[in-house]
């Protein structure tokens, strides 16, 4: 099945979308990510949806596929896909997150592609968005965890992490999906730099944060699990 993608903005946007592909009867069978990357101001870039081994005889129509959910960011903002780097060396990821009992936790992901050592120390600084990509007011950003209930406090002061070629770093966000009094809050997009200066990355995470008023983030850490990216093309 082919499809469209029209960027009506004044830059390159990319673009990540989520189809659900459907039985004869209607049912989801399964979903699919694709990404369109760079399309260009005022451009229509078309694709063909890549079904990905599709049950029955192949032929996949408009009829048996339902778009989910369709993200945009900035192209010189997107996160830089597995097995390439940026010019700055850094490749900074966020994870599907977990969510248990009103509790959600998102992971940041920080991994040196790069063929020098970096050093950072803190939190990641963040800008919260709305589906327009402007700034979302009246949430505090805490740094730690320590005044999310449920979320296991930090504990420990912020240290010096210094990441050598392929080794990685680990930070999160962690808030509680509590609605009482007043209007729900909801963060579909997050900017996000390593540290203060440091070039920009746009996640998409869709936090529900409720009525809360409050978002942790925790500072960064070395990644001991041995899941770094490594060298591009890794």
């Amino acid at each position: 099945m082919r499809y469209d993608v029209t960027n009506p903005e004044s830059e390159p946007f990319t673009y990540t979308i989520t189809f659900s592909l459907m039985d004869e009867q209607g049912r989801a069978m399964s979903n699919v990510e694709e990404m369109v990357a760079s399309v260009g101001a005022g451009k229509t870039v078309r694709r063909t949806l890549d079904h990905g081994g599709y049950p029955g005889d192949g032929a996949l129509d408009a009829g048996r596929v339902r778009i989910l959910d369709v993200e945009r960011v900035p192209s010189d903002e997107a996160p830089v896909p597995a097995g390439t780097c940026p010019a700055s060396g850094l490749r900074l990821t966020a994870d599907q997150g977990d969510a248990a009992m009103g509790l959600r936790v998102v992971g940041l992901h920080l991994e040196n592609c790069g063929d020098r050592t970096y050093s950072l120390e803190g939190y990641p600084v963040l800008q919260l968005l709305d589906t327009e990509h402007q700034p979302v007011d009246g949430v505090e950003i805490l740094r730690g965890t320590e005044g999310i209930p449920m979320a296991g406090g930090d504990g420990e002061a912020p240290r010096p992490v210094t990441l050598r070629p392929g080794e990685a770093a680990v930070s999160g966000l962690a808030w509680r999906n509590t609605t009482e009094f007043g209007e729900a809050v909801t963060v579909p997009y997050v900017r996000v730099r390593a540290e203060a200066g440091s070039d920009p990355v746009m996640v998409a995470p869709h936090l529900d944060l409720g009525t809360t008023g409050g978002l942790g983030v925790r500072a960064w850490r070395k990644d001991e699990s041995g899941s770094g990216a490594g060298r591009p093309g890794a």
